[in-house]
């Protein structure tokens, strides 16, 4: 199955770019993986809610022009939580019944534009917690390539 991840700006840091891509090479085994950045928008440290809500349309815009798949999982603290192995069974439902792929979307700093809200097909929640985007790229990594053990019936350590 296509699976892209869509996130607003660029990884720096070795230690995350050495997670990202050892996911993406066990993931190579079970999906067609593309992870597109697009570019964020420089955010100063205050910003006003009008300044905020600028910010987030046009990484907003770019997320939704990078969208290529029919299905777009935003990931969205207010969203639905669910456990490994629902999410498992969410995406091997997912591949059976004719979605030509599934979209990530990881906003930046500010979080995600509310057309990119609407545009989702779920809204995900991994926690009540706040996670640096840069992170939970990792993190969205890791529970996808569980996911598809759990699918496939693999082990996997828990």
């Amino acid at each position: 199955m296509r699976t892209e991840i869509i996130c607003v700006g660029k990884i720096k840091e070795k230690f995350f770019k050495d997670a990202i891509s050892e996911y993406s090479k066990r993931l190579s085994k079970y999906v067609n993986l593309n992870i597109i950045e697009v570019s964020d928008e420089k955010t100063p440290e205050s910003l006003s809610d009008s300044e905020k809500r600028i910010v987030k349309y046009k990484e907003g815009e770019r997320i939704l022009n990078a969208v290529k798949t029919n299905f777009v999982i935003a990931l969205d603290l207010s969203g639905k939580k669910l456990s490994s192995e629902n999410f498992a069974e969410f995406l091997r439902k997912s591949m059976v019944s004719g979605i030509n792929g599934v979209s990530f979307v990881i906003g930046g700093s500010l979080g995600l534009s509310e057309s990119v809200i609407k545009r989702a097909d779920l809204r995900l929640s991994f926690s009540d917690m706040t996670f640096p985007h840069q992170l939970m790229r990792v993190i969205l990594l890791e529970q996808i390539y569980r996911a598809h053990r759990i699918i496939n019936n693999e082990p996997y350590h828990k």
